[in-house]
């Protein structure tokens, strides 16, 4: 690939990192990028969401540790069931949707209602998760419904696998937004680790796949997407202590009203 393509997938690495984890939908913004930069393979998609990933598991190290170290603890065994329930649902009905056909879109049409529907329902759904009792407790309920959300956004681009999470878990669960949140990031750890090895190894079992994949645009856009990705969670760790979701939820509305206007003018389709 010449310099162009590898300032590209750079460009694209970093816009990953930054709106992997901000509830504004990575997978819509990497999709309109697209439609400008080139499309990309599924497994450059799924493993720059990796190098997101990396930069979680960095920041929660020491809770992943705890796992290990506190297994005796029946509280860690609990909240680690927990996390295993939803990951398991994901992965079946992520199996499923894939089974199904169930592809990205390709236009931007999808994507901007599930921008401006997403904002106005988080709006809501923090209203309404702000009048429950605050708690820390994670239920299995909300295990399960997390697991569900995961695959949600997976098949709705625009929605938001961050988002739907933490709002799945503020409103079933716990109205507080750093328990939620640190549930919704622990579930997609595994989750992203796993999608990303299953693409890596199907491309590797296809021989041209393969060979016809640039490695070094992809290790470019990796580690960008897990440097910003670092920056962006620790970021984001900080401004959910004392502020709402409200600015993001803005931000999409405005953002996908911006893309209405572009695809009534033709800029992107």
């Amino acid at each position: 690939m010449d310099l162009t393509g590898l300032i590209q997938a750079l460009f694209l690495g970093i816009i990953e990192g930054i709106t992997e984890f901000l509830p504004i939908s990575s997978t819509g913004h990497l999709i309109i990028a697209e439609q400008w930069l080139g499309a990309r393979s599924d497994m450059f998609n799924i493993v720059i969401q990796a190098g997101a990933i990396l930069a979680v598991t960095v920041i929660y190290w020491q809770r992943l540790l705890g796992f290990l170290t506190g297994w005796r603890d029946p509280e860690t065994r609990l909240y680690l069931g927990k996390l295993i329930v939803a990951f398991l649902v994901t992965s079946v009905l992520g199996l499923l949707a894939k089974k199904l056909g169930f592809k990205l879109p390709e236009t931007v049409v999808p994507i901007a209602w599930a921008l401006v529907i997403g904002g106005f329902w988080m709006i809501l759904a923090e209203h309404f998760a702000a009048k429950r009792p605050e708690s820390r407790h994670i239920s299995w309920t909300v295990a399960v419904v997390v697991g569900v959300a995961q695959v949600v956004a997976g098949v709705f681009p625009g929605t938001s696998r961050s988002a739907s999470t933490i709002f799945a878990a503020m409103l079933l669960g716990t109205g507080n937004r750093a328990a939620a949140t640190e549930f919704a990031f622990l579930v997609g750890i595994p989750t992203m680790y796993a999608a990303s090895a299953f693409e890596v190894a199907a491309t590797l079992k296809d021989g041209a796949a393969a060979a016809s994949e640039d490695w070094l645009a992809l290790a470019i856009a990796f580690i960008a997407s897990a440097i910003t990705a670092f920056i962006s969670v620790k970021w984001l760790l900080g401004y959910i202590q004392t502020n709402r979701f409200t600015a993001f939820a803005i931000y999409r509305v405005l953002f996908g009203g911006l893309l209405f206007a572009m695809i009534l003018t033709g800029w992107v389709t």
